[in-house]
């Protein structure tokens, strides 16, 4: 009888729904009972929508599961007598619905269909939802805690005493609320948040917003409640039941900031508050904006996959992210820290505050996150010199868009697996560097105003690609405009036009062929007495021109490219636009070289012809420093990417890093360095003895200068330090003698010390990894790993041990005996995937 009632209100339901978002025929979707599923889209339907969570929540870190119930005010837009939401491996006990006034719909127990493959649930209500009228929807569910490290999950750590402790923490994004609570876990559906969470009397619960008060319940437990949130999306929602130690400071418009931590690595915490207080105060007068909750929490959890989250008010990192220890840390792991504390803060204005529309659109989110750490280290920490960072960061987006498997930054993404494919090398680093050429195109001023106009207009709220651009288009007055500014003016609001150079241009068409068309542009320029001959085309590796696909590789692709270029007997920086597949360009007089893409500020690749390439070449030869480090670092990773796409011969390019015996600079050195050394690892692996021997001889020879002039401290500015790393790093690993006899006399000397004396922590892996070569130093180093209470440390240890060349000591011992001194929950971190913030 229970089944045939639930039969005929399902077939009732279908003449009740009046939607566009009309719901599938009978019976083509089943839920888990048999039953056909009222829904068959990805996408929840848009006629019901969530205003309120009431959620209670309690974490039994003894049984390792958790209860809840969530009590949500819906808006109907449309009448329905179903409720369909998202749910994801939660036993749903009890479903209810209630009417404005709270009162049950109907006195009988409401039908819950499960639909497992869209992870969504649906509720019956035998009385219409009827559109326009507020509604309350009641569940109470429960479920283990996860083992993995998505949604509601057990998280663990050990003390100096050996004893395993439990905490329980979230990660949401993208698309794991829903493993946590029954919701609707689309980032459209921004809500406000009442959170109470069960706890025992030795731990503390945290989440998004501040305390409001905590009552005692009975039975030793402890009911924490927090305070009413802001409107917000689901996967920015956050909850932690731990029992770590904290230290506060307040920033000047009264935000309280407090970083958590397990206690016995409390004293690790000190550089984040600093951090953290200094960049948001930098956000708050950036943004022109003020931060708008009360506090902002940052916490180190133990087992914690990606490389930090952005949760509104509780923001939750990996140890290695947040923690800093200046005894043990290097200066690479300072620029760490404070960059993903800078991506995380500019994350509560981009993401949270103005959220993407869908999660096509996540590059809105990430890549701005991503910029703005480059932009707020630049103001609050010059002497981090990030800016040497941020090229690396285009070098390495560009790797991946050169590839034909690259996508567009907005790319279509419906289920859950296409979502998380979007958190990738394009959506944060390409997406940082095409904003970083926009900044540049606008001017610092323009772009700044335009992305202010963006947040206010969208904050709380949600927004889609063009949405930016249409933020960006007016930047300045009338008066800067007919001044020559590249600024937009008011009266060509009709064309939406840009003053570039004298020229103008329609920026959302400009960067619709950035974000919507995947790859990077190749620009060939051919100088002849004053004519710059330039042209454009995709830029792909692997697929060499004379490859038959190439042509069709090619079709189709045009980029609108804001270009950039100095000359010898230009004091300044000329513009252009080009629009078209190639153009002609008329300098004032003829000039002995021309370098296009000015300090590497553009998104794409120059290729010179014979003749530009021997200027270029010659100029760095004799004076180096006519061009920017950018660009000679530009020139060099521009000359061998053009090797690997067959464009270039490998000969032009070593002619053209032979000055850099004469570069002091550490990005360009680093540059010519790693190629070499990229080089010389791909053919060591063909087991070409003499080869391998005679290339790693050169460039130990070549190289030696530098090597020889680096220290063993930890002196000096952050740029000489990172040079200092990288340069004792490789010549160790190319067994160059004075670098070795340094390492092992610093690596007998800590050993002896039984690791009491402090090495120099920007040499110290360096240190360790020589030291890992012969068994006695191995086993060593494995038994500090197994005590060490910080990460840093341990990762460096663990790349030391990693690093042993005898294969056969690593198959037969490495995992078995570090899984002896590693806790079951940290070892899927070993193998854990790249970190994404």
């Amino acid at each position: 009888m229970h089944l045939l009632l639930v039969i005929l209100f399902f077939l009732e339901a279908q003449f009740c729904v009046q939607s566009s978002d009309s719901s599938s025929p009978a019976g083509e979707n089943l839920a888990t009972n048999g039953l056909p599923f009222p829904w068959s889209k990805v996408r929840l339907p848009s006629y019901i929508v969530p205003v309120h969570y009431h959620l209670l929540i309690h974490p039994n870190l003894t049984t390792l599961r958790f209860n809840g119930s969530v009590k949500i005010e819906i808006d109907v837009k449309n009448n329905t007598n179903w409720v369909v939401l998202h749910s994801k491996n939660l036993k749903i006990f009890t479903a209810t619905v209630l009417d404005e006034h709270e009162a049950h719909l109907s006195d009988k127990v409401l039908s819950v269909l499960e639909y497992p493959s869209h992870e969504q649930i649906a509720i019956f209500s035998p009385k219409i939802l009827t559109s326009g009228e507020k509604y309350f929807l009641y569940l109470e569910f429960g479920a283990p805690l996860s083992d993995g490290f998505y949604g509601f999950y057990k998280s663990t750590y050990k003390t100096k005493a050996g004893e395993t402790r439990v905490l329980a923490s979230t990660h949401f994004e993208p698309t794991s609320a829903r493993m946590a609570l029954p919701c609707f876990d689309e980032p459209i559906f921004k809500a406000n948040y009442t959170v109470r969470i069960r706890r025992g009397p030795s731990h503390i619960a945290l989440s998004n917003m501040p305390l409001e008060q905590t009552v005692e319940i009975g039975n030793g437990l402890f009911e924490d409640q927090f305070e009413v949130s802001v409107r917000m999306s689901s996967y920015l929602l956050a909850f932690i039941v731990c029992d770590f130690r904290s230290v506060s400071g307040m920033t000047a418009t009264g935000i309280n900031i407090t970083i958590y931590a397990v206690p016995e690595k409390w004293h690790q915490t000190h550089y984040a508050l600093e951090a953290a207080l200094r960049l948001l105060e930098f956000y708050e007068q950036y943004f022109n904006i003020l931060y708008p909750l009360p506090k902002l929490d940052l916490i180190a959890i133990p087992d914690f996959q990606a490389g930090a989250m952005e949760n509104w008010g509780l923001t939750t990192y990996r140890e290695t992210s947040l923690l800093y220890d200046p005894d043990i840390s290097s200066a690479s792991d300072k620029l760490w820290v404070t960059m993903v504390i800078g991506h995380e803060l500019a994350h509560q204005w981009f993401g949270n505050l103005v959220t993407m529309e869908w999660w096509n659109d996540i590059w809105l989110n990430e890549g701005f996150a991503r910029y703005m750490e480059f932009v707020s280290l630049e103001a609050v920490y010059p002497e981090l010199k990030v800016e040497d960072h941020f090229l690396d960061t285009c070098f390495g987006a560009i790797g991946r868009d050169s590839l034909n498997s690259s996508r567009p930054i907005s790319s279509l993404a419906e289920n859950p697996a296409q979502i998380e494919e979007m958190f990738d090398t394009v959506s944060y680093d390409k997406g940082a560097c095409i904003l970083h050429m926009l900044r540049n195109f606008l001017t610092n001023e323009g772009f700044q105003s335009g992305i202010i106009r963006y947040l206010r207009r969208f904050k709380y709220s949600n927004a889609r690609n063009e949405d930016l651009w249409d933020s960006l288009i007016k930047t300045c007055s009338e008066e800067e405009f007919t001044a020559g500014e590249y600024c937009y003016s008011s009266t060509q609001a009709t064309k939406n036009a840009y003053r570039f150079a004298g020229e103008h241009i329609d920026l959302k068409k400009m960067m619709y062929t950035w974000t919507l068309q995947k790859g990077i542009p190749l620009i060939t320029v051919k100088r002849q007495g004053r004519k710059l001959y330039i042209g454009q085309e995709r830029f792909l590796k692997i697929v060499l021109p004379d490859d038959p696909s190439w042509h069709s590789l090619q079709e189709g692709y045009l980029w609108h490219i804001p270009l950039t270029y100095k000359t010898s007997h230009s004091d300044y920086e000329m513009k252009h636009i080009l629009t078209t597949k190639s153009d002609v360009l008329t300098l004032d007089e003829e000039v002995d070289w021309v370098k296009l893409n000015s300090d590497m500020n553009g998104y794409y690749i120059v290729h010179y012809d014979e003749e530009g390439w021997n200027a270029l070449t010659e100029l760095l030869r004799i004076n180096h420093t006519a061009l920017s480090f950018k660009d000679r670092a530009s020139l060099i990773h521009n000359a061998f990417q053009l090797v690997t796409a067959g464009r270039l011969s490998l000969n032009r390019a070593l002619d053209l890093i032979g000055y850099l015996k004469s570069e002091t600079h550490n990005v360009p050195l680093l540059q010519g360095l790693g190629y070499l050394q990229s080089f010389y690892k791909m053919i060591e692996k063909r087991n070409i003895a003499d080869i391998t021997h005679n290339l790693k001889t050169y460039i130990l020879q070549y190289f030696r200068d530098v090597i020889d002039k680096q220290s063993w401290s930890d002196d000096g500015m952050v740029s000489d330090r990172r040079l200092r790393e990288e340069v004792l790093s490789l010549a160790c690993d190319f067994d160059y003698p004075p670098c070795l006899e340094k390492a092992k006399h610093l690596y007998n000397s800590w050993v002896e010390s039984n690791g009491a004396i402090s090495l120099p922590t920007d040499v110290s892996e360096t240190v360790y990894m020589v030291g890992a070569q012969d068994d006695s130093g191995w086993a060593y180093l494995l038994e500090k790993y197994g005590v060490s209470m910080c990460e840093t440390e341990k990762s460096k240890f663990l790349s030391a041990l990693a690093s042993s060349k005898d294969s056969e000591k690593l198959s037969r011992t490495f995992w078995s005996e570090l899984k002896s001194c590693l806790d079951d929950a940290l070892e899927p971190l070993i193998l854990a995937p790249p970190l994404t913030l």
